[in-house]
């Protein structure tokens, strides 16, 4: 297994669930990377700006009154994902991103919001950065998930994945395909046809809870046939130049079958299942992909 190198050290490069120090190290927000941005949980932020002794209440309070003034619909932009509290277990957290945050500030009267306000900007600022030069984010996740402990081997394989995920998605929005729902239904059309199952029956077989990143997951060979399902698909949907949500269907169904065709030759080759109930949950700096427990697949639930 190849030598795992140093992550850089600097305050952009964080892994998915780091507590962020704020205002002189003297309180915490913590934030993940969840739908390609940040989002930050309120109850912190809350507890910065308002010196409540009671955060939890003051934000309970807080919420029915933006709810009162009807000033945007508050319970559509809070999402509630995991966040390690400081028992050290993960709860489910309201959590918003940047511009719903900014909001939420507005509407708290306190001297420490300035600073916190700068510090969303800076976050927002790292995000435009990115949009504008592809190959920050690219170096940001590489070290993040080298400071997860991910090899060298596994994360290149991510990093590819992710890479076409984008070209095909980017596809999906100029040809007429809505995200969120339909990007999804495309998705599980894919993973259907390339795995056997859907994302959903894959995060089961895995042990994942609903929120876990499926493809953070994965093994190495999982991965490429990921890759290649979605490689596929993009190429089908461009030779078609299929349209809208029905065509890009189609061609989702036609791309995930070459990738299972490949799977299913490989499995027959090699008389071993490309699906693994290998997750990575438990991985640290000192748990190396390689000394996770090789459990044995499981029996597919359809072919």
């Amino acid at each position: 297994m190849p030598k795992r190198k140093k992550a850089e050290k600097t305050e952009q490069l964080q892994p998915e669930q780091l507590k962020i120090d704020l205002f002189k190290g003297k309180h915490e927000v913590r934030k993940i990377f969840h739908q390609d941005e940040w989002w930050f949980s309120v109850v912190d932020v809350v507890g910065i700006l308002s010196e409540a002794d009671n955060p939890r209440r003051y934000w309970s309070d807080l919420k029915r009154k933006i709810k009162a003034e009807g000033s945007f619909q508050l319970y559509e932009k809070i999402v509630q994902l995991k966040l390690e509290s400081s028992d050290g277990k993960k709860y489910p957290t309201d959590c918003a991103n940047t511009e719903t945050m900014l909001r939420i500030v507005q509407s708290i009267p306190s001297k420490n919001a300035e600073p916190f306000k700068r510090w969303l900007a800076k976050v927002g600022f790292e995000r435009m950065q990115e949009i504008e030069q592809p190959g920050l984010a690219v170096k940001r996740a590489r070290a993040t998930y080298l400071m997860k402990g991910y090899d060298d081997e596994w994360i290149e394989r991510r990093i590819h994945n992710i890479q076409k995920r984008e070209e095909l998605t980017d596809e999906w929005k100029d040809r007429g395909v809505e995200a969120g729902r339909e990007y999804a239904i495309l998705t599980a059309e894919i993973s259907e046809a390339t795995f056997g199952y859907k994302p959903s029956e894959y995060k089961n077989i895995k042990g994942l809870d609903k929120r876990d990143n499926l493809r953070d997951h994965m093994t190495p060979l999982e991965l490429i046939f990921s890759t290649l399902g979605e490689v596929a698909t993009k190429e089908i949907t461009v030779n078609k130049d299929a349209q809208g949500f029905n065509e890009n269907r189609e061609a989702a169904k036609d791309g995930g079958k070459i990738a299972g065709d490949a799977r299913h030759a490989l499995e027959k080759k090699t008389r071993k299942r490309v699906v693994s109930t290998n997750n990575y949950k438990e991985l640290t700096l000192d748990k190396a992909m390689g000394r996770i427990a090789n459990k044995p697949p499981p029996k597919r639930l359809k072919e």
